[in-house]
């Protein structure tokens, strides 16, 4: 019995030990809502919605139920059902879609104090001109697949290669992104890639220009800059930069919409830890580049770039 008293007197004092505590945050939640007037940080305290990643996050698996059928859904698909659901998910995508890119549209209009566009019209035709692009990004994306499975013994089937490979994945998103990007959807294509980057360490901007047959093998690692030009049937592999090199003070208003990024020719094959840098810098076609290989300067067609394999020393216990 005296046991239980101690015990009873113990949560007791738990409890008013806690309020004590929580007590205190009426007034730090009242500081922090006095510290959003401070221009200097940044809020986005409006009426109307900005973009939002989760949602994002859902369109991104709609694109791939949509352009993967059979392969990210929940329903089966059949012959017999596939216009139900492919209408059903298309449908689906379109709402979300349509809806985001207002959004994002619309924030661009409020912040830098734009001209009204008619924001939810625009939205709603960029939204159906993506949709129209399906098939054609499908079919790329076929040949980034295709292009995957030739070139890598370790595959076992296309399928694998859909359903497990991180390259895949962020060139997936990637396709999309950059689709949107062309129709000049502001933020939203930055947010998807972003959101690939976290998933798989694949980092590609939604602005860069990339051909088909596009191979990323393991690919952890991997930066693709916003002006990159790669050509067809190239594969690179993880750890690889295509990058600007260092950037002055201010070089956000100087350089911004200018050629930072290397252009890479077809058939071109970069291996892990190459760093290619600057936008004068063009790799030829059927250009071999290897391991670790530093360039700032334009490599010619039919050229391979190694380093000088480095020196070993081996210390054996015997000689210690």
């Amino acid at each position: 019995m005296t046991n239980l008293n101690i015990d009873e007197r113990s949560c007791r004092t738990d409890v008013v030990s806690v309020t004590r505590f929580r007590s205190r945050i009426p007034d730090l939640a009242d500081a922090i809502i006095a510290s959003c007037q401070d221009r200097q940080c940044f809020t986005h305290i409006d009426n109307d919605p900005i973009p939002s990643e989760g949602y994002v996050v859902d369109i991104i698996d709609k694109f791939r139920e949509v352009l993967f059928p059979g392969y990210f859904s929940r329903e089966k698909i059949d012959p017999i059902s596939l216009k139900y659901t492919m209408g059903q998910a298309v449908t689906a995508l379109f709402d979300m879609l349509s809806e985001q890119i207002t959004h994002s549209i619309r924030h661009d209009c409020f912040r830098y104090n734009l001209p009204c566009s008619d924001c939810s019209d625009r939205g709603h035709e960029i939204a159906l001109a993506a949709l129209e692009s399906i098939p054609s990004i499908r079919q790329i994306l076929a040949s980034d697949i295709r292009a995957a499975y030739e070139g890598d013994p370790a595959a076992k089937s296309h399928d694998e290669i859909i359903f497990s490979y991180p390259g895949i994945y962020a060139i997936s998103v990637y396709r999309v992104a950059h689709r949107l990007s062309d129709l000049n959807v502001p933020l939203l294509p930055r947010i998807m890639t972003e959101h690939a980057h976290s998933i798989t360490g694949i980092d590609i901007h939604p602005g860069a220009i990339i051909g088909e047959r596009f191979v990323i093998d393991h690919g952890t690692g991997v930066v693709i800059g916003e002006t990159t030009e790669i050509g067809s049937n190239v594969r690179i592999y993880q750890g690889v930069t295509l990058g600007a090199l260092s950037l002055p003070k201010n070089a956000g208003e100087k350089l911004r919409g200018k050629k930072r990024h290397p252009t890479i020719g077809d058939d071109v094959i970069i291996y892990s830890g190459a760093t290619i840098l600057g936008g004068d810098t063009v790799i030829g076609e059927r250009s071999v580049i290897g391991g670790n290989v530093w360039i700032t300067e334009s490599v010619p067609p039919d050229t391979t770039v190694m380093v000088e394999p480095p020196r070993l020393i081996y210390r054996h216990p015997s000689s210690v």
